[in-house]
């Protein structure tokens, strides 16, 4: 079955690049965001790692990890997007019938509202380093670090790392309710809840502050993004700035789906809907 596996990936990937052989929707997606965006994908290649497996009378699922490596051309430009995601194949009697993406959201995870620190005029300096934000997020897009705590749905504890990689202070221990920190082997909600972190962006006077602008060309690397999929006002996804593409448009590195030089928009994402509605976030000095 790894054999199987290996020549489906191999197919999907020619898939991704050609626009003929496997169909699907995520397949897709991608191929409209490209073409809308006026970028051709060169190549693909999708590695895959079995994690688990499970066989029950005819039926085995194999469960693995998908890396997809996309060079995309916007321009006379090259530049490699990458995806990793965690996927189920089906097979009956020895025949692939399934390949599901296996969906890892924030609908779940406690959101709650975040107690704004009281400002007395007092001022808590510190200079925004971007480069170092972003050198974290490219140095962890696609594992752990251990001196974090980790999550299923870990995009905003991610988000939080490369901005405190940035030089951003931590404020509010140890009231999990208020400022935004990770110590101790406790978390702020704003560290790690995406729905909290925005709320905490919007109006922080202390440590960590943003204002929000209101397209995503005025964002700059080291910026944050977050996503309300559902547009139902619950916000589910943070993803740093990393780059721009030629247009001048935000490339993002995220974790839940670990991706790199990912598209601002995420039009190609199974979470996307109409309905989304994003918050631009460009992240202050207090100098």
């Amino acid at each position: 079955m790894k054999q199987r596996l290996r020549e489906r990936l191999n197919e999907r990937a020619r898939s991704f690049v050609s626009g003929n052989g496997l169909k699907d929707e995520e397949i897709t997606r991608k191929q409209k965001l490209c073409q809308k965006r006026g970028v051709e994908i060169v190549r693909c290649s999708i590695r895959g790692q079995i994690v688990g497996r499970q066989t029950v009378e005819r039926e085995t699922k194999l469960v693995y990890v998908a890396h997809h490596q996309f060079l995309l051309k916007q321009g006379d430009v090259l530049y490699v997007e990458e995806q990793v995601e965690e996927r189920c194949a089906r097979f009956v009697n020895g025949e692939w019938v399934a390949d599901d993406r296996i969906s890892r959201t924030g609908g779940n995870v406690e959101a709650p509202r975040v107690e704004r620190e009281q400002w007395r005029g007092e001022r808590l300096s510190y200079q925004y380093d971007r480069a170092q934000a972003v050198r974290y997020a490219e140095t962890w897009w696609n594992r752990h670090n251990p001196v974090f705590p980790s999550f299923p749905v870990d995009c905003t504890n991610f988000v939080s790392q490369c901005l405190y990689a940035g030089g951003v202070p931590m404020t509010g221990y140890p009231n999990r309710a208020r400022g935004w920190w990770c110590q101790n082997g406790s978390w702020s909600y704003s560290w790690a809840v995406a729905h909290s972190l925005r709320w905490y962006l919007s109006g922080s006077r202390i440590g960590l502050q943003a204002v929000e602008v209101s397209e995503p060309g005025q964002l700059m690397a080291g910026d944050v993004i977050c996503y309300d999929f559902q547009g139902d006002g619950r916000f589910d996804h943070s993803a740093i700035v990393v780059a721009k593409d030629q247009e001048g448009m935000p490339l993002v590195n995220a974790h839940t789906t670990n991706s790199r030089m990912r598209y601002w928009s995420y039009e190609d994402s199974s979470a996307y809907t109409p309905n989304i509605r994003y918050k631009f976030f460009h992240i202050m000095d207090r100098k």
